[in-house]
This record gives C-alpha cells, structure tokens and sequence, in this order.
C-alpha cells in the first residue's frame, strides 16, 4: 500500500466504529472459522482499529496495518498474545514460511496490487498453512449494478467496488478448501485455501 494511501486511512479512521457495526456479522462467521483451527501463529493484515481482536479466541496474533492511526486505536483493543506492527502487507518483513495461518478481512479490494499482497501470504505461510479471506466479490446478479454505480466514488474511498472473484490473482500453488456464501445475494463470501 503506498504512502497516499496509508494517509487517507490515517485521515478517515474515526469513520470506524460504523463500518465495524456493518462488518461485525460477517467477521464474527469467521474468526468462529479461524478459532476451529488448531493453536497456531497468526499473521492478520489490515487489522484497522482493531474492535474486532477480543474475537480471536487462541492463537498467536500478529497484526498489521499501513495507518499508524488505526493502528494506535487497535493497541486499546489489542490483549496481551497480539503484536500489532506498522507494515504493508504488500513487502512484509517476515521470514519465508512464519505464520501458519493469515486472515484477510476486508483488504484485498483495498490495496494498490492484490496479486504482490497474495505472493507475499504465501511466501509467509508455512507448508499446509491456512489463507482466510473475507471480502465482497461482485456478483453475477442485480447488485453489480449497484457496484458498477459507486466505481468512481469508491476509487476516490480507495477502494475497488466492482471485485470479481474470477480476477482475484491466487497463486496456484493454493488449493480453494472452502467458499461460504454471506450476506444479501451472497454479496460477501469467506475463502478458505491451502498452501
């Protein structure tokens, strides 16, 4: 994520607590996902204010994010197992194979190249390590209409509201475990892969 960008989320961070209120439903679907998995060290970008972190329920969290803003909010909402750091998921500065677990909530619509954010996941992942996504993907229904309608204010929002599944750049060294319909007209999904 480049400068400009992690000085607008600096600027808009006190927008958070309504968007969490919108995003809580669906994140709390997944952190139930990710708790089932066996203890293990975590690595969350994008972590923003953090009023979600209290959902983890056992594995060692690390979380990032470009705005030092968001990231000052989250050390209030951050427990004693979580790490929060001041990165772009875009150049991490981990070693090869790290973490076994990496959750992406709502960024990979928001960040400048999603195709470098993925290769780095996977780089940091360990052998048989776990990609969680969640994020809307424009659907083949009456809601990309919607989507289409609010590309150019949400390119200025600094993110991409017309997201199709098909074009998320997945290495194909990962294997799709599971894809879960959320939301109204499936408009959300939660993916599951496998390194």
């Amino acid at each position: 994520m480049n400068k400009q960008t992690a000085a607008f989320y600096n600027l808009i961070f006190f927008c958070y607590p309504v968007v969490d209120v919108i995003l809580r439903p669906q994140k709390k679907l997944l952190f139930n996902m990710v708790n089932d998995m066996p203890e293990g060290n975590l690595l969350e970008i994008g972590v923003g204010n953090g009023s979600h972190l209290q959902l983890y329920k056992k594995h060692k969290i690390t979380g990032i994010d470009t705005s030092k803003a968001m990231l000052d909010i989250a050390s209030k909402n951050s427990l004693q197992n979580i790490e929060l750091l001041e990165m772009s998921g875009e150049a991490l500065s981990f070693n090869d194979q790290h973490f076994d677990y990496v959750v992406l909530s709502h960024v990979i619509a928001v960040v400048d190249d999603a195709g470098q954010l993925l290769n780095e996941v996977y780089r940091v992942l360990k052998p048989q390590g776990h990609l969680f996504i969640l994020n809307h993907f424009t659907p083949d229904n009456w809601l990309k209409h919607i989507d289409c309608s609010f590309a150019l204010i949400a390119k200025s929002l600094r993110f991409k509201s017309v997201f199709h599944l098909k074009d998320l750049p997945m290495p194909e060294e990962f294997t799709l475990k599971k894809e879960l319909n959320i939301g109204m007209a499936s408009y959300f999904k939660i993916l599951i892969y496998q390194k």
